[in-house]
Formats: C-alpha cells, structure tokens, sequence
C-alpha cells in the first residue's frame, strides 16, 4: 500500500515538473527592468519557493546525532535572516531519521534534531512563537534504499513555512 501511494506521488510530482513555464505577462519595470517583487528566475521574493530555493528549506545530521554540523549552521544562518526580513510566517520543524533503528527510537531522534533547528533560530533572533516542531521519525523517507546514499538524506531537518 506505502509502494502504491508513493508510486502516486512521484507520478504525479513527474508531471507537475513536465508543466510548460509561464509566459511573460509583461509585468517589467521600466527599460525592460523586472519588477522588485520577483528574481531573474521569476520566484517571487519573500514566498515559500524564494524560501526553498533561496535559502534552502534542509539542513543534514550525522548518523545518529542530533547536533548541528557547520554547514548545517550555515544554512540556518540564512534561514534566520530570511525569517526575520518576512515576519508573517510561521513555521514547524521537521525531525527526519533514516531507516535504521526501531520507531520509537528515530521518533525520538527526530524530536532532537528539531529541537536543535529550532533551538539555534530561536537562537538567532526568530521568535518562539513562530516556531513548532515535529518529529517523523523515518516514517517520511526522502530518498528510498538501503544504502549511505539514501540514508544521508534522510537523516534532516526540514523548514517547512506556514
């Protein structure tokens, strides 16, 4: 049944990827100058997808460990300047761990590893307020296998915008 459904979601995510792009609707400033709201890349800024793809919406964890590794930092530090430029989101922090390990265990882990996203924006000047969190475990696998490959990416921490 999990086959089936995620079978679903990546067809349909396929198609979503295969929609033709926007035409220009003519909305330049003047001397053929984009307008200050959107990027070169037609992202509007302060939105979810200037978010995602801007700043980056994940940071990564080492194999049980719910400590944050500088690049993680880095990431987070861009995050928090993001979030206080657009103080009209919330959000909620995803803990995420691989495969390995029982469920209670990686529910577990994952409460950490939010924690810890959420500990250091707070920590950086993001209101408390703004911040929840919530742990799947390895209930929400972003990449499939049995392999460092996979498990990598799926030992996260993710920064979803409400």
């Amino acid at each position: 049944m999990k086959l089936r459904f995620l079978s679903i979601v990546a067809a349909a995510a396929l198609l979503a990827a295969c929609e033709s792009a926007p035409s220009d609707t003519g909305a330049k400033g003047g001397a053929g100058m984009t307008t200050p709201t959107t990027g070169s890349t037609g992202i509007v800024k302060g939105s979810k997808e200037d978010f995602v793809a801007n700043v980056g919406d994940r940071v990564f964890f080492d194999f049980d460990k719910s400590t944050l590794r500088a690049d993680a930092k880095a990431t987070l530090d861009k995050q928090a300047a993001w979030l206080k430029a657009y103080p009209n989101y919330s959000m909620t922090i995803e803990g995420h761990a691989d495969e390995r390990g029982t469920r209670e265990y990686n529910l577990a882990l994952g409460e950490k590893r939010a924690n810890s996203v959420a500990q250091y924006l707070k920590s950086a000047g993001v209101a408390a307020a703004r911040v929840k969190i919530v742990s799947y475990g390895k209930e929400r696998p972003v990449a499939l296998g049995s392999n460092e490959a996979a498990w990598s990416q799926n030992r996260r921490g993710v920064t979803v915008l409400n």
